[in-house]
């Protein structure tokens, strides 16, 4: 069985200084989690890569690059103790994205409700959350997505880049209709 799993990777030099962040926080998965917003959650494909690929394919031609904002921290706090950066621009755009990426052989029921964010510290103690959560407050990036990339999950726990999909079909005509 091969795991993968979909996600927009946060470009340099944001990517490096929150992955950076999210180490002196004491969070194990940091080096091993390339600094991302999650469309589709680890998932098991088995033999169906091909197929994956074909369908992701042609969810990113349907999709034009869109701007995203990343801006302050928020909590998953009580119901998990995570602390991310959150998105101020983009959001809608990544929501149906990662519906759409989620069709055909990615079809799943999430645990959680789709939330568009970027950890930046997850199963740490208390203390480090809080930490987390203060010294990334001010936290601010913006940049266009283009694309989003297709993640194996290795027998060595990192995760890789395995494909990237470029966002190629066309911004919709807001002056007409």
């Amino acid at each position: 069985m091969t795991t993968v799993g979909v996600a927009i990777a946060i470009p340099e030099p944001w990517a490096g200084q929150l992955q950076q962040s999210r180490a002196s926080f004491g969070d194990r998965q940091a080096e091993a989690i390339p600094t991302h917003i999650t469309l589709v959650p680890p998932t098991c494909v088995g033999s169906g890569l091909d197929e994956v690929k074909e369908h992701l394919e042609k969810a990113a031609s349907s999709f034009a690059p869109f701007p995203l904002r990343l801006r302050g921290t928020a909590t998953f706090w009580p119901t998990s103790p995570v602390v991310f950066i959150a998105l101020s621009q983009g959001i809608s755009a990544c929501e149906l994205l990662a519906e759409a990426v989620r069709r055909g052989p990615l079809d799943q029921q999430l645990s959680f409700p789709f939330h568009p964010h970027v950890t930046v510290a997850h199963d740490v103690d208390r203390d480090a959350l809080e930490q987390a959560y203060e010294s990334l407050k001010d936290f601010e990036a913006a940049f266009v997505v283009h694309r989003f990339q297709l993640f194996v999950h290795g027998d060595d726990e990192v995760w890789r880049s395995l494909r990237s999909f470029e966002l190629t079909g066309r911004p919709a005509d807001r002056l007409t209709g």
